[in-house]
C-alpha cells in the first residue's frame, strides 16, 4: 500500500503489530508442534534432533516476545490491557477499506 494511504488510514501500525503477532503465533504452532513430534519419535537420535530444534523454537518465541512486549505491541502480562490493545486492532480492522 502506498505509504501516505498507510499513515491517512492508521495501517502503518497495523501492519508491524499483523507481523510480529502473525510471527508470535506461528512460534507458538511450531514450539507445539516440536513437541508432539518429540513424543511420538521412534529413534533416540531423531528425538534428540527434535529436542534440539523445539529449544531453537522456544528462544525464537521468546525473543519475538519481548520484541513485541517492548514495543507495546503484546501485554500477555496485563490481561486487561492486552483486550484493549485487541479491541482496537479490531475495529482499525473492520474499518479498512475493501
Amino acid at each position: 500500500m502506498n505509504p501516505i494511504l498507510e499513515h491517512m488510514t492508521g495501517l502503518h501500525t497495523l501492519t508491524d503489530d499483523v507481523i510480529a503477532m502473525d510471527l508470535l503465533m506461528n512460534a507458538k504452532s511450531g514450539v507445539r508442534n516440536y513437541a508432539m513430534a518429540v513424543t511420538e519419535c521412534a529413534t533416540p537420535e531423531i528425538r534428540d534432533i527434535l529436542m534440539k530444534q523445539l529449544g531453537e523454537a522456544i528462544n525464537s518465541h521468546e525473543k519475538i516476545t519481548d520484541y513485541m512486549m517492548q514495543r507495546g505491541l503484546y501485554h500477555p502480562y496485563h490481561i486487561p490491557e492486552q483486550i484493549q490493545l485487541d479491541l482496537k486492532n479490531i475495529q482499525t480492522a473492520t474499518n479498512i477499506p475493501s
